[in-house]
């Protein structure tokens, strides 16, 4: 079976909770999809609502996560032989970790996979990969930043991607660091990394030293060019 997870949070600060999940489980002759509205006592920030579109109103009165049958369906098939899909996976892995769930099964990161695979690509959200795959053509009613719709995009990226590598070899590539070749950011966006570490190196050991939540990949890239 393939799980393609999507959760919506409350905000990005540590102390924030999954308010939305959405999943999408393929399996040999059946596909399940399920969206719920979670509420984990935690208010959803206005930043937070104007992306996801979820308010504290639509969360009231909404059960816990752990009673919801999404929470329920993941922890009935938490499985070695289950691969669990999703963009950016390390940042959903977190949040369920965070409420003590460990995933046992295998993991695909459809973020990581798209960098190594379509590395030309100027950028890499869920969103930006939706039109520049045109993966648009193949939806239906799907809408953007909405936990199910994001899960079937999701599914969507991944089938694209096997065109161009197996399913083994993405789970490989999901736990193989990627170099970042430049900015998408920042007063050095477009420029290459290997760049700023000759001409401004001062900015890059700021950037390590005080962006703690930095991409995994950009905090390797940096260090990969800047030899300490």
């Amino acid at each position: 079976m393939l799980i393609f997870l999507d959760l919506e949070t409350t905000g990005l600060e540590r102390s924030d909770k999954i308010c939305s999940l959405g999943i999408v489980a393929v399996s040999e002759d059946d596909i399940f999809s399920k969206y719920e509205l979670v509420n984990e006592g935690k208010k959803i920030s206005s930043k937070a609502s104007s992306i996801n579109h979820i308010t504290n109103e639509m969360i009231k009165g909404k059960s816990a996560l752990k009673e919801s049958e999404a929470w329920k369906f993941l922890e009935k098939n938490n499985h070695e032989e289950i691969t669990l899909i999703a963009h950016n996976i390390n940042f959903d892995l977190k949040m369920l970790l965070a409420c003590r769930f460990v995933w046992q099964g295998k993991i695909i990161d459809t973020l990581r996979v798209t960098k190594h695979l379509i590395p030309e690509c100027e950028y890499f959200s869920l969103q930006f990969l939706r039109y520049e795959l045109k993966l648009y053509k193949q939806e239906s009613e799907i809408t953007p930043h909405n936990a199910l719709s994001d899960a079937f995009l999701v599914k969507l990226l991944y089938e694209y991607l096997l065109d161009l590598g197996t399913h083994e070899k993405l789970i490989e590539l999901t736990y193989k660091k990627v170099v970042i070749e430049k900015f998408n950011f920042g007063k050095y966006s477009g420029r290459y990394i290997e760049e700023i570490s000759i001409c401004d190196r001062g900015y890059l050991e700021w950037i390590l030293a005080n962006i703690t939540d930095l991409d995994e990949d950009l905090k390797y890239s940096i260090k990969k060019h800047l030899p300490f």
